[in-house]
C-alpha cells in the first residue's frame, strides 16, 4: 500500500523567535530531519509553507520527492493547512506530521504501517504524540464537514489505534529555543550516526 506525507510547515515561530524550520541539526536543517524518517516510505512528500516560506524553498528543492506547496490562509491557523495538505493526497494513506518534529526514526514509521487501522497514532509514557498515520478514504468527511474544527476534534471523535513506542522523539518538538536545545542533546546522544536521507 502506498503511502505518502503531510509535513506543516507554514507557522509563525513567534515562541521560538526565529525560523526554527531552519535551525540546524547534525549537518541538516529541523525541516530536514523531519522528512528524513519518512522519506524513503513515501512516493511523495507534501510540505505546506506559510510564513518565511521562501526560506525553506531552497532547502527542499534538494528532496525529489518533495513538493512545497504554499498556503495562502495560513494566518487563519493550523487546521488551513491540514486541509492544503489534505487536498493534495493521492494514495491510499499518508502520514501527517508538524514541521518542528525532527527526531522520529524511520522505524516508527514502518512500524506504525504494519496496522490496518483508519487511523494509527504513536504513544510514548501514554502520551500521543506525531506522526499520525490515516487513510485518505477519510479525507472529504474531514475537508467537507462543519463538524470538526480541528484535526484532533475529527480524530478524537472517529477513534484511533495506538502504537506504544520507546522513542521519546514522538513528544518532541521545538516551541523555544529550550525545546532546541533539548533536542540537539538527544540528537547528539541517539542519532549521531543516522545516514543522510539521500
Amino acid at each position: 500500500m502506498k503511502v505518502e506525507g503531510i509535513i506543516l510547515a507554514a507557522g509563525l515561530s513567534t515562541r521560538a523567535g526565529t525560523n526554527k524550520l531552519i535551525l540546524d541539526i547534525g549537518g541538516k536543517t529541523v525541516i530536514e530531519r523531519c522528512i528524513y524518517g519518512m522519506y524513503s516510505l513515501c512516493s511523495k512528500i507534501i510540505v505546506i509553507g506559510g510564513n518565511r516560506i521562501e526560506e525553506i524553498e531552497d532547502i527542499l528543492n534538494k528532496y525529489p520527492k518533495v513538493e512545497l506547496i504554499y498556503n495562502s490562509d495560513y494566518l487563519d491557523g493550523m487546521f488551513s493547512s491540514v486541509k492544503k495538505g489534505l487536498m493534495n493526497i493521492k494514495e491510499e494513506k499518508f502520514f501527517l506530521i508538524p514541521g518542528d518534529y525532527p527526531v522520529i526514526n524511520k522505524e516508527i514509521y514502518e512500524d506504525m504501517l504494519k496496522l490496518d487501522e483508519d487511523i494509527v497514532i504513536p504513544m510514548y509514557k501514554e502520551k500521543k504524540g506525531h506522526p499520525l498515520l490515516m487513510k485518505s478514504y477519510l479525507i472529504e468527511e474531514l475537508i467537507k464537514s462543519k463538524h470538526y474544527n480541528t484535526l484532533r476534534d475529527f480524530v478524537n471523535i472517529k477513534g484511533f489505534k495506538s502504537i506504544n513506542v520507546e522513542e521519546p522523539g514522538v513528544l518532541m518538538d521545538i516551541d523555544t529555543m529550550e525545546d532546541y536545545k533539548e533536542i540537539l542533546l538527544y540528537f547528539q546522544t541517539r542519532y549521531q550516526n543516522f545516514r543522510d536521507i539521500i
